[in-house]
């Protein structure tokens, strides 16, 4: 793949500078409009207000590609091995047979301790990578036996993981991206706003070629069939996007936001839809990106190929 640099003939090769930010967002589907879809009707949810057979306006001129999570397997698109495709580029419930909920087990870690994309890119030589989201000192004093994706894929690169106080020094962002939820936890830390939140993570994806940020709350309030959490919490990420976007240069900036299953844009019931998941994709070269992202599988690819591209300059 060779991305050229403004309108004109390639002179030369030039080293690829780009980055990327993978927004992962646990449990959101493209729906349809009703009640019984949280999204419907509200005014400040953009990119997140998207709708079956309706073209949406999206900010910073992203690019939606509505993508597969079904990946051929009959059944709902479940976490475990929806997210550890997402991370590898391995389609793997055709692997294991079917979708598996919560964690993964002992097949889906071994897809992703060999196929990481964090590994991917450090065999590719980018060193510059990092998991955004804040770790607790629970977490590494009583490590739990079953362990996330992103938390695999991230070992399987020995990527350092961020600690609060990599947060309180402006080097992570929470889960809960206002940090409430770890000030209910007896951390000492202070709350912010999602413009607040969103210029932090900006900062973050400008020090690291390949950044990830995974968010989960939207597939919490899915199971719970909360509508009131939905109509409160739904705004808010959206300003935390728009604040990351508005804080990037998107000229040498791709931000690829994805989910791994629908859920919270169908309130009605409790368990996962069936429905498409947004893939939008912001920066440079985003329609070739969304083109090239059809179904889960292809998301990875899709990243490692763009910080791998050679660069073709101008005179």
């Amino acid at each position: 793949m060779i991305i050229a640099r403004g309108d004109c003939l390639a002179t030369g090769i030039m080293e690829n500078d780009s980055r990327v930010l993978l927004f992962f967002i646990d449990g959101l589907g493209i729906g349809t409009r009703g009640p019984h879809n949280p999204l419907d009707g509200l005014t400040d949810t953009a990119p997140l207000a998207l709708f079956q057979d309706e073209i949406s306006q999206l900010p910073f001129a992203g690019v939606l590609a509505p993508t597969d999570a079904r990946l051929g397997i009959e059944g709902r698109p479940q976490s475990a091995s929806g997210q550890t495709t997402i991370l590898t580029g391995v389609n793997a419930p055709k692997i294991i047979g079917a979708h598996k909920q919560g964690f993964p087990n002992q097949a889906l870690l071994d897809i992703l301790r060999e196929h990481s994309i964090f590994l991917q890119l450090k065999n590719k030589g980018i060193d510059s990578i990092t998991f955004a989201n804040t770790y607790t000192k629970r977490f590494f004093g009583r490590r739990p036996r079953w362990i996330s994706a992103t938390t695999a894929a991230v070992e399987a690169a020995g990527v350092q993981f961020k600690v609060v106080e990599d947060l309180r020094a402006g080097r992570a962002v929470y889960h809960d991206f206002t940090n409430e939820m770890l000030i209910e936890r007896g951390e000492i830390v202070d709350l912010r706003t999602p413009e607040e939140a969103g210029g932090v993570l900006a900062s973050i994806v400008r020090s690291h070629r390949f950044t990830l940020y995974e968010y989960f709350i939207t597939d919490k309030i899915g199971h719970a069939q909360d509508y009131d959490a939905g109509r409160r919490v739904l705004p808010m990420l959206a300003r935390f996007i728009r604040a990351v976007l508005g804080n990037l240069d998107l000229a040498n900036t791709n931000v690829i936001l994805t989910s791994d299953h629908g859920n919270i844009e169908d309130l009605s019931v409790r368990n996962h839809t069936l429905n498409p998941v947004p893939t939008i994709i912001w920066g440079r070269n985003a329609e070739a990106i969304a083109s090239r992202i059809g179904t889960l599988a292809d998301i990875t690819p899709a990243i490692v190929g763009t910080l791998t591209a050679k660069v073709t300059a101008c005179a």
